[in-house]
């Protein structure tokens, strides 16, 4: 069994679209990103990542490649599980928290399990996700940014 943490930091602005756990949702700014900017994703991506030992989301896809331009963070989320699949793990569960003033995102969580779920082979009860608001204060506060969370476990498979 390994333990990983990932975390992920976006600056939110206009003319993008939100992407939280592979759903778009809607909102007036989007995260600013090489990619969709999926900060959910990448969170989860950098635990599975650091849980096996492997390095993070930026020295398996750097911001500098043409390559991952525009990308949809699923996609990475599926390239990294093939990553610690090929190293003999697999994933056990997710606990994960986003932080953010706006939107809510309660109503879209069980798409995101299940969506999450479906690129890991795992159920909805081994992806849990919370929100929560950081009361106004710092860049979450203000709406210039949110955060992810994630903490992941690994076993041999």
């Amino acid at each position: 069994m390994r333990i990983g943490f990932g975390v992920d930091f976006h600056q939110l602005v206009e003319g993008r679209d939100l992407w939280i756990g592979g759903i778009k949702i809607p909102h007036t700014k989007g995260a600013l990103g090489h990619s969709d900017a999926d900060v959910l994703l990448h969170a989860i991506c950098d635990a599975m990542l650091g849980a096996a030992c492997l390095g993070d989301i930026g020295v398996h896809f750097p911001d500098t490649s043409q390559d991952f331009k525009n990308i949809d963070s699923k996609i990475l989320l599926k390239k990294s599980y093939d990553l610690i699949t090929a190293e003999g793990y697999t994933v056990v569960n997710i606990d994960a928290s986003l932080c953010l003033e706006a939107p809510k995102i309660k109503p879209y969580v069980a798409q995101m399990q299940a969506t999450i779920a479906g690129i890991l082979n795992l159920t909805v009860k081994d992806v849990s996700i919370k929100a929560t608001t950081t009361e106004k204060m710092g860049f979450v506060g203000r709406a210039e940014g949110l955060v992810a969370y994630a903490t992941i476990l690994l076993k041999n498979i």
